[in-house]
């Protein structure tokens, strides 16, 4: 899927541009780190990957929230 300039801001600028005006969304967390969204899906169930929240039956990620989990990610993986 392609975003143009009238579509929402593409979510890797977002994410290293500053925090973005909205909360992410399972696609956004898909594209993000380039993986397919049933991994997003499954890192939910697993509980491994970023935390998200619902709004009503919608799956939302809190982008400081996000960017604190890659953080986390990344000393685990400089410590290992």
């Amino acid at each position: 899927m392609s975003r143009t300039s009238s579509a929402q801001p593409d979510p890797h600028s977002t994410l290293r541009d500053g925090l973005p005006d909205r909360y992410l969304t399972p696609d956004d967390i898909a594209e993000i780190f380039d993986v397919p969204l049933e991994t997003v899906y499954q890192w939910r169930k697993k509980r491994t990957g970023p935390p998200g929240f619902r709004v009503g039956k919608h799956l939302r990620y809190d982008p400081t929230a996000v960017r604190s989990w890659v953080a986390d990610r990344m000393t685990a993986d400089v410590a290992a």
